[in-house]
């Protein structure tokens, strides 16, 4: 077939006859749009920079204690401990037939906590009971057989004396005399011996009974029914102990204070107890006694705080902070001072704590040091001074250097 070159010649594109672009003209185009871009950018970032942020500031103030405006000479923090705490055991190694207590009871002194099994030592104290009864009628023999030999012996002098036997059968009357005097010292000795041999049985048999040594509240239960349990480890499963029992009675506090501060505690002195499970609650104590010896390690002295009044929320090993308060020297009673910030203005950062100060109108990263924490304050041992301001609540984009506009 043969092709149509009309139509051919309509589908043939008509090329413009102008010059095509050069390649310097591209290059400066390519330069003036990314020299815009850059220009934009910059723009966008001095804009960015100077813009000044909206935020919430305070002032930092002195404030006076909460204790009779009597101020802190040093913090601490420490751990809620139990001067009186007992691991509860038996004292011969048994089997435990039974736990009469569980974790968190309340027992009175002399309370049984359990029973060991007693089957052996119940034969042993009928085996005793009746060794005793044997060596008592022993005993009721030889006595009524020295009662015979002392008529004989009173009858051998009435008859010596008349003359109506001789030497030999009045000393045989008295030998036999002295003998059965001493079968009946040695019977009695034996009575006691058996006596004591029981009790010792029966004192066995008690104890196999495991008693509250005092008042207090079972903190651990260790050992269970069919258990073997000793006084002593004696290795493997073998249990040393029944249950722990603390008296709540006895709770105080444990603090270690470095050793350059320790000349700012003495006994009796007035304290305040935060503990950390109720960061609201201040709770009034006292300065029992400072432990003469230090720790080399850590550089560090003891100090024991008691509880004015306790409390069913104070609980052994809680943490705690202790504020020792200055109540004897010059410059509380002249109104010493302290300064505490909303817990909101200090930011926490792997276990580090700083504040944003506001300086000539712009924002510095400040690390703080804290003390005790309480009614949603923490008061502030060294960082900041009074008439400071500083940025409350603030947000996670400051940085040193920003500028702020603030609001009180």
């Amino acid at each position: 077939m043969a092709l149509n070159q009309d139509a051919l010649n309509a589908l043939r594109i008509e090329r413009s006859d102008g010059p095509a672009p050069s390649s310097g003209s591209r290059s400066r185009i390519i330069l003036i749009v990314a020299t815009v871009i850059i220009i934009a950018a910059f723009g966008a970032w001095w804009l960015s920079a100077n813009r000044a942020v909206d935020v919430e500031t305070i002032e930092v103030t002195a404030t006076r204690s909460a204790s009779n405006n009597v101020a802190s000479v040093l913090d601490a923090s420490g751990y809620v401990v139990a001067r009186r705490i007992a691991t509860v055991s038996a004292k011969s190694m048994g089997q435990v037939e039974e736990v009469l207590i569980d974790t968190g009871d309340r027992v009175t002194q002399g309370q049984v906590l359990a029973r060991l099994d007693g089957s052996t030592v119940r034969k042993q104290v009928e085996l005793s009971t009746q060794q005793l009864e044997a060596t008592r009628a022993q005993l009721d023999d030889v006595h009524a057989r020295l009662i015979n030999a002392q008529h004989a012996a009173k009858r051998a002098d009435q008859l010596r004396e008349e003359k109506l036997i001789s030497e030999a059968d009045h000393d045989t009357a008295l030998a036999n005399l002295a003998s059965l005097e001493a079968q009946y010292a040695a019977a009695q000795h034996q009575v006691a011996a058996s006596e004591s041999n029981m009790k010792v049985q029966q004192q066995t048999l008690t104890d196999l009974a495991v008693r509250a040594p005092f008042a207090g509240v079972v903190v651990a239960k260790a050992a269970q029914p069919g258990e073997i349990i000793s006084p002593m480890s004696a290795g493997g499963f073998t249990r040393t102990g029944i249950a722990t029992i603390v008296d709540m009675e006895s709770l105080e506090i444990e603090v270690d204070v470095n050793e350059s501060f320790i000349h700012r505690v003495k006994p009796d002195q007035k304290t305040e107890a935060v503990l950390d499970a109720y960061p609201d609650w201040t709770i009034p104590s006292h300065v029992i006694s400072i432990v003469p010896t230090a720790d080399r390690a850590k550089a560090t002295v003891k100090v024991r705080v008691g509880f004015d009044k306790l409390d069913p929320r104070i609980l052994p090993d809680m943490g705690v902070k202790v504020r020792f308060m200055d109540n004897g020297s010059e410059s509380s009673s002249a109104g010493a001072s302290l300064i505490e910030l909303p817990s909101t203005a200090i930011v926490n950062d792997s276990n580090h704590r700083y504040v944003w100060r506001i300086n000539d109108g712009k924002v510095e990263r400040v690390a703080v040091s804290t003390g005790v924490e309480r009614d949603g304050k923490i008061q502030i041992l060294a960082g900041v001074q009074v008439g400071d301001h500083l940025v409350n609540h603030p947000i996670d984009t400051l940085q040193d250097g920003m500028k702020i506009k603030s609001r009180n």
